[in-house]
């Protein structure tokens, strides 16, 4: 096995935690912006492992979101990959291409590093993640975007297998030879392949309500700009009741700790915001404008939701963002 690697704000001084976990994240995850809903002290941890190709990292940390705003560049050294999520402990929310993945202890979330895409850890986790080289499996003629930013697993079935393989895999690493090591890495590999597999062939009913629950994300992201969105409206385009767009929506996820579908535009419109409110490219724009560009039309609600959502003002957000966004 290749030498691991840990890190742990453990013994730190407190002032100094947020900014460790800023720099561990960017350093090991090629770059991510992150921040902690706006604590002021953090208590995190990271182990990372190889087993041949594959690397796998266990996280323990307080609440925190990562977020990619653009592709990668080809040019970057670092190999791309498809990242994995798989909860121990608390939920990891995963969005990536209009789709949200909320995943908790017994299903996983999978998400491509070379795209845009959002993670947020809401409450203190215990996380695998696993990241596999993209280029094994997009030579199977598998159509990857379509299943990125998706849940995976359940009590039963491939991904199943697929979870507790990588589960074992990485607390038995210690003990792998590097021969044994990257033949447990190419397992992952071929059992990740063979769940999205699974994922793009099934017709079952749950496959076909998470068809609809994306048609419902792909509208609210075309018009999360529109102050006029409603439920009313959204239900009208689709052609179907709100009834049934409630169902569709919550159906999949309220088990997973999912937003309703109101509770979902909201946030989405804060993340909106919160990345121009970042950007120095916008910083000659007032707050309320940025605001009420994300469908927002009351200055007063949107701060209380902002740091409902944050636990700092948009005004204090910005600023700790500083010049370099």
């Amino acid at each position: 096995m290749s030498t691991a690697l840990s890190l742990s704000t453990d013994g730190m001084p407190t002032r100094e935690t947020v900014g460790a976990w800023h720099q561990w994240m960017a350093g090991l995850f090629h770059g991510l912006q992150s921040d902690v809903y706006g604590d002021t002290q953090f208590d995190g941890h990271l182990h990372s492992a190889r087993a041949g190709d594959v690397l796998m990292v266990w996280l323990e940390a307080n609440r925190h979101r990562v977020t990619q705003m653009a592709a990668r560049s080809a040019l970057r050294s670092d190999a791309p990959c498809l990242k994995i999520v798989a909860p121990w402990q608390g939920l990891a929310s995963v969005e990536q291409h209009g789709r949200q993945a909320r995943a908790r202890p017994g299903a996983w979330a999978i998400y491509d590093t070379t795209g845009r895409y959002v993670v947020q850890n809401p409450e203190r986790s215990q996380h695998l993640i696993v990241m596999v080289p993209k280029e094994q499996l997009a030579a199977t003629g598998l159509r990857l975007d379509e299943l990125m930013g998706r849940l995976v697993g359940g009590s039963a079935g491939i991904s199943r297998v697929a979870l507790e393989t990588m589960r074992n895999t990485y607390l038995e690493l210690p003990s792998m030879s590097p021969q044994a090591a990257r033949g447990a890495g190419d397992l992952i590999t071929e059992l990740v392949r063979l769940s999205l597999c699974d994922l793009a062939g099934q017709g079952t009913p749950a496959t076909q309500a998470e068809a609809m629950r994306d048609r419902i994300r792909a509208y609210v992201g075309r018009h999360l700009h529109d102050a006029s969105l409603s439920i009313d409206g959204i239900a009208h385009a689709l052609n179907c009741s709100k009834r049934l767009l409630h169902k569709s929506f919550g159906g999949g996820e309220a088990d997973q700790g999912g937003d309703t579908l109101a509770q979902y535009i909201l946030r989405r419109r804060l993340e909106g915001c919160m990345r121009e409110l970042r950007d120095p490219a916008q910083a000659a724009r007032s707050i309320t404008e940025i605001a009420f560009s994300w469908g927002f039309n009351s200055s007063a609600h949107f701060s209380r939701a902002f740091r409902a959502h944050t636990g700092v003002s948009p005004s204090d957000y910005r600023r700790q963002a500083g010049p370099a966004g």
